[in-house]
């Protein structure tokens, strides 16, 4: 009897989608750089600018503008990353996000410069001025944005440092200092909010895998996963749109997107991390990531039509949420996606977080990249 109950308990669990939830990732062993760009990635893309093949020669052409612009920038770090809510105090609002977000983008933009251009040092070095700032300086966050803009803004110092961890003029205490801010300041703040209802959930499950693959830590990578599968069809309805996004009135679609970009991109670190694909291979009845995408992008197109708003904000192929079904289009083969972004090649998006930053660039993959 005990048997059988376990027999149809089973089936039960397949018939609703769910025996995904009981399988527990097995992360693999940790490689440097991976989670945001594994070498496959970084191999694959290096052949094709080399080979000067498009869209990936473009997009590195406007990378290395990017990088070398950094060149010229000041770095924006602060003791105290103090967010006041927007509607309490703007200017100090968008004066102290806008130097994190600018700071992560200039050292992501030279770490991935380093690796494609041939291991110009003079990139990894400039990189390492921004990452270096924010680690000798930065110990906390404050006020009611505080943790979420930490949380989406940080993304690009977690990836420049994943990309120059074995960087040979990286000083071994300057680098120590920097994993001790990933750990003790970013990741402390991704994990505040990833048990929330809404995108500030994503935005820290997202923080917290990119920074658990960087510290090596296999129990938060797990973690995440967790949680990513625990609610994602809270977040995802039987007929695509998010709930807790939808209702945003007049910034429905652009939340929907807000939120869409940090859950494929924490899928994605969890994917090459663990093998775990939950782009495909996790569903529940009509839910998934793909239909949720799907109404995203027809509801972009077709705003007029929009249920939940009159008149919303959408966004373009060459911002938002171009970024985020470029990325998306190879994982999977997606023509329309591709339709909608092809005449904006290539798409970077620097401003405000970072998800999707370098897409058209970056080519995303499931299996294994070819190797010419």
């Amino acid at each position: 009897m005990g048997a059988m109950v376990l027999v149809r308990l089973g089936l039960l669990l397949c018939l609703s989608g769910q025996i995904h939830a009981i399988k527990r990732a097995t992360t693999k062993a940790f490689t440097h750089p991976g989670g945001m760009h594994p070498q496959q990635q970084i191999d694959f893309v290096r052949t094709k600018v080399a080979q000067r093949e498009q869209p990936y020669y473009d997009a590195y052409t406007q990378l290395i503008k990017s990088a070398d612009a950094a060149f010229n920038h000041s770095t924006h770090e602060l003791a105290d990353f103090s967010v006041p809510g927007y509607y309490v105090n703007a200017t100090m609002h968008q004066k102290n996000s806008a130097g994190l977000q600018s700071d992560s983008f200039d050292a992501y933009a030279c770490a991935l410069a380093y690796h494609l251009s041939g291991f110009q040092a003079k990139y990894a070095d400039q990189s390492l001025r921004f990452l270096r700032a924010w680690a000798h300086v930065n110990n906390k966050y404050s006020d009611y944005d505080g943790t979420l803009v930490m949380a989406y803004s940080g993304p690009g110092m977690v990836i420049a440092g994943e990309l120059l961890y074995h960087y040979h003029g990286w000083n071994p205490v300057d680098q120590q200092k920097y994993l001790q801010w990933v750990k003790n300041v970013y990741l402390k703040a991704s994990n505040e909010i990833r048990t929330r209802t809404n995108n500030w959930a994503d935005w820290g499950r997202f923080g917290s895998i990119l920074s658990g693959y960087l510290l090596e830590n296999s129990t938060e990578i797990a973690e995440n996963i967790r949680l990513i599968k625990k609610d994602l069809f809270h977040k995802i309805a039987q007929d695509g749109h998010m709930p807790e996004e939808t209702k945003r009135e007049a910034n429905g679609i652009w939340y929907t997107y807000f939120s869409l970009a940090p859950i494929t991109a924490a899928c994605w670190v969890a994917y090459r991390a663990t093998n775990e694909n939950l782009f495909t291979n996790f569903t529940q009845g009509t839910a998934s990531i793909k239909l949720a995408l799907d109404y995203l992008h027809y509801y972009n197109m077709n705003s007029n039509f929009w249920p939940w708003y009159p008149n919303p904000n959408k966004g373009s192929p060459s911002s938002w949420p171009g970024n985020l079904l470029e990325a998306m289009a190879p994982i999977y083969g997606s023509d329309s996606f591709v339709d909608y972004v092809k005449a904006a090649r290539p798409l970077i998006y620097r401003n405000h977080h970072f998800a999707w930053t370098f897409p058209t660039l970056m080519r995303t993959q499931l299996g294994d990249y070819p190797k010419k």
